[in-house]
């Protein structure tokens, strides 16, 4: 039964879309072929072309390479800085994409409202290498709408050689002695859901009020903020334009080692005491993928042991895959007890997010 423009809407909520985004996806969303989505669906032989939108600096040079030269297959491999941009594309028209890498809190929304399809187990047999803790998460129990890919933190980086002191508190946005070096994240989430724990709340309330507080103290620190940065933060970090950053920990430490190639090493990364995110991301196949085997195929070989801790050295993040994590020469450990009291996954919000989303376009505006 097709889905009414009012579902489709409440959907897109769900997945934290803006609202120009959820006017292109009005226009454009399908679901994939009844065959195709059935987990027990025979795909074929492998095509001979495979086309990748991931994160920026997110896989190993040598895991493409290898992938092409042992399948025969030619990668068509594109980027994106955020959860938002690659829905946009999706819904805008991206169906020429075989594999994306979303966040776990988006899984269950993008199966809702058709972008994704049912994984096949048939087609991975090394599915037994992911962790225990990541196999059946809340938002995938069945293990059927992503392979676990890498885990991390939101928190601080940044430059001990241009801070005095640890700036463990997401109120150090506030500083006006910093004013003009900082950059926060542009993805309200993570900026709102910074504030609202800065404040003792969960970073996934939908109470107005709290909402609204969130609002006035990001409003707070924008004046000290150079810019809302993502992933693009890192380069102003090793230059030094930059001295403070909310960025992802493994942004952190691929900016590190990126300073300690030019012979320095002043760049630290701290998980503020009020709590933050941790995260999860997974391979997803999109509904229409054209290339569905040879996604598969690439999902099974980013799950090999050796594959997995490559990608791992490249993108610096935490690894869900057990059996890379042995091969690891220091791998990123696992939250502490005590650090796991303080992290939240994100959870979907939602209609609730129409909310969120008005509030950061009133941000972005002023």
């Amino acid at each position: 039964m097709p889905l009414s423009r009012r579902a489709l809407v409440q959907r897109a909520l769900a997945a934290g879309l803006s609202l120009s985004s959820i006017s292109l996806l009005l226009d454009g969303c399908a679901r994939a072929p009844a065959a195709l989505d059935d987990p027990n669906a025979e795909l074929g032989p492998i095509e001979p072309t495979l086309n990748i939108y991931n994160w920026s600096d997110y896989v190993a040079a040598e895991t493409l390479e290898g992938f092409q030269r042992e399948f025969g297959v030619e990668i068509t491999y594109d980027t994106y800085e955020s959860n938002e941009e690659m829905i946009a594309k999706m819904v805008a028209g991206g169906d020429g994409y075989d594999l994306i890498v979303p966040t776990s809190y988006l899984w269950p929304a993008l199966r809702q409202m058709g972008l994704i399809q049912r994984l096949k187990p048939r087609y991975l047999p090394a599915l037994n290498n992911i962790a225990a803790e990541f196999a059946h998460t809340a938002n995938d129990p069945k293990g059927e709408l992503a392979v676990p890919y890498a885990w991390g933190t939101t928190g601080i980086a940044y430059r001990r050689d241009k801070i005095d002191h640890v700036p463990d508190s997401w109120g150090v946005f506030h500083d006006t002695a910093l004013g003009g070096r900082m950059t926060m994240m542009d993805e309200a989430r993570e900026v709102f859901g910074a504030f609202l724990r800065y404040r003792g709340h969960s970073l996934n309330s939908t109470d107005p009020a709290l909402l609204a507080a969130a609002k006035e103290d990001t409003l707070r620190a924008k004046p000290n903020l150079q810019a809302f940065l993502s992933g693009t933060v890192k380069a102003q970090l090793v230059a030094g334009d930059v001295h403070l950053a909310q960025t992802w920990n493994g942004e952190a430490l691929q900016a590190r080692a990126e300073q300690e190639r030019q012979g320095e090493g002043t760049i630290d990364f701290v998980i503020p005491k009020e709590g933050a995110l941790i995260w999860l991301d997974g391979m997803s196949v999109p509904a229409r993928a054209r290339h569905p085997r040879a996604a598969h195929e690439f999902i099974n070989y980013c799950l090999r042991p050796e594959v997995a801790a490559a990608n791992a050295g490249a993108h610096q993040y935490g690894v869900p895959n057990a059996a890379a994590q042995r091969l690891i020469e220091s791998p990123v450990p696992w939250p502490s007890a005590e650090e796991l009291g303080r992290l939240e996954y994100f959870k979907d919000l939602g209609r609730e997010m129409l909310e969120w989303d008005r509030a950061w376009t009133e941000v972005k505006a002023s």
